[in-house]
Parts: C-alpha cells; structure tokens; sequence
C-alpha cells in the first residue's frame, strides 16, 4: 500500500512539472513513511539528520514527509528537522504539490494534517513503476482494534470505493498493456462492510475473472476472521485469481491471540488453510508473524511454532514485537526482555526458512508459467539468468536456451525447475524444447514505453529503471554525499 502511496506522490509531482533527478542532487526529495515499526522513526529521523547539511549547502532544495509516521508525528517532525519543507498525513497525499508551492512562497514550513480522507487515492495522477502490473486500491483503512497495530488510528475507519470504479480502473490498466493487478486494502476481504454487501469481496474477484485480457489477479492481505468460504470459492473457480495467499497468523497461541484482539484463534486459521488446499492443492500460503508480544511466554512461542509447522507457509515475514505508544499493548505488562525475543525470533525464522526449503524442493520437476519482470537477481550478470514470477507468486530464475527467443519483461515463458532453495527457484532448461515463450500484451507494452523514452532505458530486463526506461518510483534514498566528503 506504501508503493502505490509512492506512486501517487510521483504521479502529482509530474503532473505538476517535476522531472525525476537523474543526478545525484534533487531539487525535492519526499518521505513516504510507514509507522508500524520503531525503526521506521529511526530512519526517518536519522535520513533526515543526513541531509540537513545538503539542502544548507542548497537551500533551494525542498523536502517533504508524508504517510503514516507523519499523521503519527505531525509538529515533531519540525520540531526534530526545522529544514523540512511540507509534512502531510495519509488523508491528504493529494496536497503535496500545493504544500511544496506554499513553503517556497511563504519562505516557511507547511504543515497540512486531515482527520479524515480528503480525496480517494485512486483518483489521483500515478506514475506507475510497471507496465505490466498494477496495485489498484479497492479499500483504504480499517476497522479493527488490533492492541499492537497503530494503523487505524493513522488511516482511520475503513472507506470502500464502488465496484464500478475499481473495474473501471482495471480496465483502464489493462488497456494500458497490463496483464497483472493486486487489489489493496488494509482488510482486504472485508470489503463492501460500508455499503452492506458481505459477499462483496468474492464478487469482486469473479468480476475481475470477466476482464479480458487480465491473467493474474492477486490481492492482500485478507484478515483470518472475516475470511468467508464464497472467498475461497471465488478464488478455486476464477481462473485468473492466482494460486497465492497471504493469510496474517501473527501468533499461534490463543492466549496471545486474544491479547491481540485478534478475533479469531489458531484452529479457524488452521481450517481456512485446509479449505484452502482442498479447492487449490498447489496454492503457496505467506504470513505475517510477530515474536515477543507483551506477556508471550515460552509455552505460547511453542504454540507459534506448532501452527508455523502445521501451515506449511511458502513464505512469512517475521517481526520482532515493536511498541508504538498509542497502541494499547504499549501500555501492557510484561514486555518482554530483547534478548528473550531475539532468540525465539531465531528460532522461528530457522523453523521457517527449513519450511520453505522443504516446499520449494517440491517444486523439483514441476513445469511453471513465469511472468518474466524487469529485476533481475544478484547474480544475473554471472548466471545469465532472467527473473520472473510463477503463478504462485514464488521467484523463479531462470536461464534462455541458446537460440531460443529471449522474452520481454511481462512475457510469461514456461519452463520446469530444476533447482530450489528456500526463497528462490531455477529453471535451467536443457534445450530449447523444454522452454516455452508467450509474448504478451503486456510485453508489447515494455516495448513502447522503451520506444517512449528514446532509447534512454536499459536495454534488457537486468536494467534498473523502471518500466518506462526513466528512473521508476524511488523508495529508498537519494544517492547522497559520504558524511565528511
């Protein structure tokens, strides 16, 4: 939901002139942040620390901050780093180019801070960083009161947009030569609860299966609790919705559960994902998992680790608990000690990544479409491969026969793997007649924005621009001086 925040941000700012900085200096440099974790503040605060002495040396520069960490801090962001230009929350991205203008008019900081979304993201201009994929929002905020999550209380109670206008977007990216879309929302399968419709969700998708030309359809990240079976239907019976889930455990005990206020407990979740396989045998499970909760103790860590080996997860992103005050269980009892959590976070991670090696080697010999992407791996200069994703969502490297067609980013090529480890796959074909390749629309597409650009893009998919040949949505740092050059 960041990234597609980012692309919105990049969006306005070309719509209001602005060029992307090809050098190592850039006249405006934004913050897109995210609040859900300390070290986020720390980031922030420390990126901003480094380019204090950059904009002195260029006081023309402006910087701005936006997103979830300045809904959260609002004056202190000023307060911390008086050279920021412009701060602006999660329900007013669409401001940014008038604050930018404002602040250099006044000579002065511009801080902007709604309560409430002023305009729906998506009817604002995008600068896409793909062709041939696309996020489209369907929801933004949300309505739970998990203890550990600040999100709610920073995007506020969940708004949903009318189908009509999210197909209509669809449509619009798949006319642009896009053949894939995830739909976002905070609670992604709890959609249609502002207009009445609980099966809204699972309409959606089949609606998404009547588009012609969309091949992949995916969505995140649903909550277990209101994960419904007309869902799993939809999804067992949509042939472009992909065999992927992304289903949030975030713990395996009960009790913890509970503390969470999460509303549903470790044996619901264990029955979606039977459900899951029995109507989509190869469908991959990720998850979303947080160690060190305030009062986890050893037993109910064991009971994390017991579902962790009963679900089977291709992949999980695994956090270390981090306390954000406004959060309720910031104020709980017994926070755990770092050293207590670092190791059991160990363990899980041990647990997981042996998990996934294990569901990966069963990948050995199975034939796979891949959707070729413009990234390539660490090691594709000295490997040669390409990099793409399969329909599960797993990453699949892969090598091009010699003589054999090499595809474009968004071509799907089929290949068998050959080799697995825990988060990564390969396909070396041993000839040409164990590859396949399927130009596709959204290939085409690859083709004419690099036409677009004159030339100026990489050449081939292990380039590091983005779809259009020129610098794609930046969501790190500028290239910056070394501190004492």
């Amino acid at each position: 939901m960041n990234v597609h925040d980012s692309e919105r941000m990049a969006g306005m700012l070309e719509a209001a002139g602005y060029v992307p900085s090809t050098g190592e200096l850039a006249d405006v440099v934004v913050f897109n942040t995210c609040a859900v974790r300390e070290n986020a503040d720390n980031k922030l605060y420390g990126n901003l620390g480094i380019l204090a002495p950059v904009k002195a040396a260029n006081p023309g520069m402006q910087i701005a901050v936006g997103g979830c960490l300045a809904q959260k801090d609002r004056e202190t962001i000023l307060k911390k780093a008086p050279w920021v230009d412009a701060v602006f929350g999660t329900h007013n991205v669409g401001a940014l180019p008038a604050l930018l203008d404002r602040a250099r008019h006044n000579n002065e900081a511009q801080l902007e801070i709604l309560e409430s979304l002023d305009v729906f993201p998506s009817t604002l201009p995008t600068k896409r960083d793909s062709v041939y994929s696309g996020w489209v929002s369907i929801s933004v905020g949300c309505n739970n009161t998990c203890t550990f999550c600040i999100v709610p209380a920073l995007r506020g109670k969940e708004k949903d947009r009318r189908p009509g206008e999210i197909l209509a977007e669809i449509q619009a990216l798949v006319d642009d030569g896009a053949i894939e879309v995830t739909l976002l929302g905070q609670n992604v399968n709890s959609y249609g609860v502002e207009f009445g419709d609980r099966q809204a969700f699972s309409k959606l998708l089949r609606a998404c299966g009547e588009i012609p030309g969309l091949e992949r359809v995916r969505f995140t990240s649903p909550h277990p609790a209101a994960f419904t079976d007309d869902v799993i239907d939809a999804m067992a019976e949509t042939p472009n919705v992909m065999p992927q889930l992304h289903m949030p455990l975030q713990s395996g005990s009960d009790k913890v559960l509970k503390d969470m206020k999460r509303s549903y407990r470790s044996a619901k979740f264990l029955g979606i994902l039977d459900k899951v396989r029995e109507k989509i045998p190869h469908a991959a499970i990720s998850t979303d998992i947080i160690v060190g909760f305030p009062g986890e103790t050893e037993e109910d860590f064991q009971a994390t680790l017991d579902v962790v080996e009963k679900s089977r997860f291709a992949t999980a992103f695994t956090f270390q608990y981090s306390k954000r005050p406004g959060t309720p269980a910031a104020d709980l009892p017994d926070q755990l000690p770092k050293a207590v959590v670092q190791e059991r976070f160990e363990r899980l991670t041990a647990l997981q990544d042996r998990i996934a090696a294990e569901e990966n080697a069963r990948q050995l010999g199975r034939r796979v479409e891949v959707m070729v992407t413009a990234q390539s791996g660490r090691k594709a200069e000295e490997t040669h491969r390409l990099s793409g994703r399969s329909q599960d969502q797993r990453l699949v490297h892969f090598s091009v026969p010699e003589g054999a067609d090499v595809p474009r980013p968004g071509d799907l090529v089929t290949v068998t793997i050959t080799e697995a480890a825990a988060f990564h796959l390969v396909a070396d074909p041993a000839s040409a007649a164990d590859y396949s390749l399927r130009r596709s629309r959204a290939g085409d597409a690859w083709d004419r924005s690099q036409a677009d650009s004159c030339g100026a893009g990489p050449t081939s998919p292990a380039g590091k621009t983005g779809a259009s040949g020129k610098a794609g949505v930046s969501l790190g740092m500028p290239s910056l001086p070394v501190r004492g050059r």
